[in-house]
């Protein structure tokens, strides 16, 4: 019977959201508003998708086009990788306008991904870009609690509660018909949106990861309407006037979603704080340093090296070496800075999941940090998806320097003078033969995994909001 009730009460909800033409107005323009911000968001994309395949074509025929010379010389001549945006980026633009979008790769340097929207806008852009995600996480909320905020309180303040108890009516199934009808409102926004987001990937293609993903985002962004509808009933049941309501709901969308944001953010820089980009340059470079410089002939490590070298082959200079020394030299280099800047990175990244975790952790007591955490990472604008790519692009600039060493090693002879010696030249078939960069994105379960904080969150805030409903009898009163 409890839930027979619930559906009445839920339904009597619904019928008085319908009946009023603001309402009703309003429900307009947030589809108006998401189905334009979806329009836009689908327009940014593939422009960036264009580009970003355009230039990556032009840098190939150019590496390809490249002729014949001293693979050392294809090694500073570098590549440049582009960064992809996954096909659901055009929901959440996350962190893509503070992300770069594309790296140059060279030998014995590890340069910044470049060229991101930040880098050339205006301060306006700190207020946020407008995103299907920034307004189903920000706006929708604050327009169910405006329609939430006398469910319970009102009809408190107009005697009619009694009436509703005296028919056996109980707390519990009041409170879960007021939700109930206030959630199902809600999804005459959500779904709405959400098929339309459906026919953008309909028509741009997309596989079926890409569908999982946005399948599981959509009901992520059920449940938050559904934590939120509950926190404007709970807040109204609790209120003794559908104005105090109104007052603590506003408050509480100010803290969630403003100010507590801000706070768990600065908390997290100062517990865990990153250095700076020329503190972490010059830690790398000082440690390269104490290593020692593999263009310099008398460095004692790599004097070390030679000395090791010609005592193994037996010979008492490295012009009798059966390969260019030159190259080893080169690949042990390159394989010191590699290791050490890989090192450093790592740690940095660690300092920026610390900060992160942060944030995470804060979901458990701030439902909008867990969507707009998990609405990131499954839509590929989270720092881990940016991070991935930068793992890929070093991996790849590692690979191209190495494998034009190996080259030098194996086809240049000792007896060369320099890199513009005739013999010291490599047909240009072998740039054509190193294969292109192709960036990959993360996967769902890789998702779930860094995420795993962010979901507990939101399902925590799920059963923490049914404990009042539990007790409500004791805790709720009519007048």
């Amino acid at each position: 019977m409890t839930i027979k009730y619930a559906i009445i009460i839920a339904e009597q909800v619904i019928k008085q959201f319908a009946k009023s033409k603001n309402t009703r107005l309003i429900f307009t323009f947030f589809l108006v508003f998401l189905g334009f911000a979806l329009w836009i968001g689908e327009q940014e994309r593939q422009h960036h998708q264009e580009l970003a395949t355009h230039y990556s074509q032009e840098v190939r025929q150019r590496w390809e086009a490249s002729p014949d010379k001293h693979p050392h010389r294809m090694a500073h001549y570098g590549y440049v990788a582009f960064r992809q945006k996954f096909p659901l980026s055009f929901f959440d633009f996350g962190m893509d306008a503070y992300t770069g979008k594309s790296v140059f790769l060279e030998a014995h340097k590890q340069n910044t991904v470049n060229f991101s929207e930040a880098g050339h806008s205006s301060s306006l852009l700190r207020f946020g870009q407008i995103s299907a995600a920034m307004i189903l996480q920000l706006l929708v909320p604050l327009f169910l609690f405006f329609l939430g905020y006398d469910l319970i309180a009102k009809e408190k303040e107009q005697g009619i509660l009694k009436l509703l108890f005296t028919q056996g009516i109980s707390w519990q199934t009041l409170i879960l018909g007021k939700t109930l009808g206030l959630f199902l409102t809600s999804l005459f926004i959500l779904v709405p949106t959400a098929l339309f987001g459906l026919i953008l990937l309909f028509f741009n293609g997309f596989e079926v990861d890409t569908l999982s993903r946005y399948g599981l985002l959509i009901l992520v962004y059920a449940l938050y309407f559904f934590i939120i509808s509950l926190i404007a009933v709970l807040v109204s049941a609790q209120s003794q006037t559908a104005k105090s309501s109104l007052i603590k709901l506003i408050g509480c969308w100010l803290f969630l979603m403003l100010i507590l944001p801000r706070i768990a953010q600065v908390i997290g820089q100062n517990v865990y704080p990153a250095p700076s980009k020329i503190a972490f340059d010059k830690t790398v470079e000082g440690e390269l340093i104490k290593q020692g410089d593999s263009h310099n002939p008398d460095d004692p490590y790599y004097k070390a090296l030679k000395d090791s070298v010609m005592k193994a082959y037996r010979v008492d200079s490295t012009h009798k070496l059966p390969f260019n020394y030159a190259g080893l030299v080169m690949k042990e280099g390159e394989k010191l800075s590699a290791e050490t800047y890989n090192r450093h990175q790592a740690r940095l990244v660690e300092i920026y999941e610390n900060q992160q975790n942060v944030l995470r952790l804060t979901a458990f007591v701030n439902p909008f940090l867990a969507i707009k955490n998990i609405s990131m990472a499954l839509t590929g604008t989270d720092f881990q998806s940016y991070n991935h790519f930068q793992t890929q692009a070093e991996k790849f600039r590692y690979q191209l320097a190495q494998t034009m060493n190996e080259l030098q090693i194996k086809h240049i002879s000792n007896k060369v003078k320099n890199s513009a010696d005739k013999n010291a030249k490599l047909d240009r078939q072998e740039w054509r033969n190193f294969p292109d960069f192709k960036h990959h994105f993360l996967t769902i379960s890789s998702i779930f995994d860094a995420e795993k904080i962010s979901f507990a969150a939101l399902f925590f805030w799920i059963v923490l909001l049914f404990i009042p409903i539990r007790y409500a009898n004791q805790w709720f009163k009519i007048i």
